[in-house]
């Protein structure tokens, strides 16, 4: 694994290896009635985000690897949910 820059904490970046968890998070507030549409865009990373860290890793080329981590982790979180929830919408058969 590549040194990360000494401001992120190891922590961060070990929870980074763990999406189920926070995928599991949003699904549960799926279930409590929260709208899948609105937990989806609480999971994507804004446009705006995006253009801020691309000029942060243009500045900063250790942070690129980060960025790119983070947000791989923020699709792989999506994706899990999107999972979650249209198993969970879709009619069930008795057979």
């Amino acid at each position: 694994m590549a040194t990360m820059p000494q401001f992120v904490p190891s922590e961060v970046v070990h929870d980074l290896d763990f999406p189920q968890r926070e995928a599991a998070f949003f699904y549960g507030l799926f279930l409590r009635g929260h709208s899948p549409d609105k937990l989806r865009q609480d999971i994507e990373v804004p446009a705006v985000v995006l253009a801020k860290w691309h000029r942060e890793a243009e500045r900063d080329p250790q942070l690129r690897d980060i960025f790119t981590r983070m947000l791989d982790y923020r699709r792989h979180v999506l994706a899990i949910f999107d999972t979650l929830v249209g198993s969970d919408t879709q009619p069930q058969r008795v057979q």
